[in-house]
C-alpha cells in the first residue's frame, strides 16, 4: 500500500526556517514525481515545488522560488522540503503528494498526483 507521511510543521517566527519531511512508503517507481503542496481555508491546494526522482530535476512556483528548496534521498525514500525566509502567507496545510508520471515543470506543473498524504502545519507570525 503506497502512503505517504509529511511531517516537520510548526510555529516559527517570519525570517524563520522549517524543513519539512515527506515519508514514502510502498513507493516502487524510481522515477516518479514527488511535489509540495499547501493550502489555506477556503481556497483551493496549491502546489509549490515538486521533484523528480529519477533525475533529481525540481521545479518552483515563483512564490517560493527562491527562498524553498525541495530535494530527495531515494535510498531512504524521503522527499525534503526547506523553508527559509519564511512569511506569514507561507502559513498553511503543508501536503507532499506523488505520482508514478514522472513529469515536474513549468509545462506539467501544478497538476493533480494520484496519491497525497496527510498535511502538517505550518505557521508564520509576523
Amino acid at each position: 500500500e503506497v502512503q505517504l507521511q509529511a511531517s516537520g510543521g510548526g510555529l516559527v517566527q517570519a525570517g524563520g526556517s522549517l524543513r519539512l519531511s515527506c515519508a514514502l512508503s510502498g513507493w516502487f517507481w524510481d522515477d516518479s514525481a514527488v511535489g509540495w503542496f499547501r493550502q489555506v481555508p477556503g481556497k483551493e491546494r496549491e502546489g509549490i515545488a515538486c521533484t523528480r526522482t529519477g533525475d533529481g530535476s525540481v521545479f518552483y512556483v515563483d512564490s517560493v522560488k527562491g527562498r524553498f528548496t525541495i530535494s530527495g534521498d531515494n535510498a531512504r525514500k524521503m522527499v525534503y522540503l526547506q523553508m527559509d525566509s519564511l512569511k506569514p502567507e507561507d502559513t498553511a496545510v503543508y501536503y507532499c503528494g506523488g505520482d508514478p508520471l514522472p513529469w515536474c515543470g513549468s509545462a506539467v506543473f501544478p497538476r493533480e498526483y494520484d496519491y497525497y498524504g496527510q498535511g502538517t502545519q505550518v505557521t508564520v507570525s509576523s
